[in-house]
This record gives structure tokens, C-alpha cells and sequence, in this order.
């Protein structure tokens, strides 16, 4: 039995489909998972370079994958896209994945820890707080613009003034 030195793996809601081949680059594998059994899938092959497409759930499952002895490279999808070799499904993603993963002058995301990812939702959470404030204030200033109430900005600090024409 030939042994598995790479595995693509293209993430999705619910099934997962793997594309593995061995040092020579023949396909061993070619496989779809449920979301369950990946992990079990992954403790009983030796280890091996599995890559991933960076995505939404692609750091926990780095994380999950790497922790049971696999070496385990995230790809930016825009690098992904150029090997895809025939229509946008997932077992095509997931032979790309494979292929992009085993080139020497691909450039690899750093894997993220639980806090990183923690402290990037916060930002993410508080800019869109900020953009959906600023959205509802210039709304606000353009309906009172229509009843002929002119709110500007003033001041050093920006705060809104109230002039009446």
C-alpha cells in the first residue's frame, strides 16, 4: 500500500471532500467526509502535509488537524483558484488545494490561535458598529435636511450643531 504525503482538503457546511496522493504525485485518495468524521478519519492515516483553503472554519480545523500530528498549511483561496483544473465543485477545489499545497514558492496564512481569531472578530464587530453608526447619523441628517433642519458638524471635537435656516 502506497502511503499518502498530501492531502487537499476543501471545508463546506457539512461534507467535506479530501484528495490525497503520495510523493510521486499519483491520487490515492479521493474521498468526501462528513463534518463528523474528519477528525476520525485524520487519527487513524500516518501523518502527513494536509492543506487547507484560508477560510471562515479553516483555522479550527488547522488547529483540530495539527494537534493530532499532521503538518497542516493554510492557502489564500486566490492562490488556490489558478490550479483548479476543470468546473467549480468540490473535488476539483480540493485536487487544486492538494496540488497548490505541494509547490515550493507557494506563500502559506500563518495558522491563528483561538485569541487571535477572538480578537479579530472584536475588531471586526466594532468596525461594522461604527460604519452602521455613521450610516444611521448621515440618514438622520439627510431626513432632517428635508424638513429644513441643518445639522453640522462643529468644533474641535465634532460634535453636531444645531442650526435652524
Amino acid at each position: 500500500m502506497t502511503l499518502i504525503t498530501t492531502i487537499g482538503l476543501d471545508t463546506a457546511k457539512q461534507v467535506f471532500q479530501l484528495h490525497g496522493v503520495d510523493n510521486e504525485g499519483t491520487t490515492i485518495l479521493r474521498r468526501q467526509l462528513r463534518r463528523s468524521e474528519v477528525l476520525r478519519f485524520f487519527r487513524k492515516i500516518p501523518s502527513c502535509v494536509v492543506g487547507l483553503e484560508a477560510c471562515g472554519g479553516a483555522h479550527y480545523w488547522a488547529r483540530e488537524i495539527k494537534a493530532l500530528g499532521h503538518e497542516v498549511r493554510l492557502i489564500p483561496p486566490a492562490y488556490v483558484k489558478p490550479y483548479v483544473k476543470r468546473g467549480k465543485n468540490d473535488a476539483a477545489d480540493a485536487e487544486a488545494i492538494c496540488e497548490a499545497v505541494g509547490r515550493p514558492s507557494m506563500r502559506f496564512v500563518p495558522l491563528k490561535t483561538v485569541g487571535q481569531q477572538a480578537t479579530a472578530m472584536l475588531l471586526k464587530a466594532r468596525d461594522l458598529l461604527v460604519r452602521q453608526r455613521t450610516q444611521t447619523i448621515n440618514a438622520l441628517r439627510g431626513h432632517l435636511t428635508e424638513g429644513h433642519y441643518h445639522i453640522q458638524r462643529c468644533g474641535k471635537d465634532r460634535r453636531p450643531c444645531r442650526h435652524r435656516p
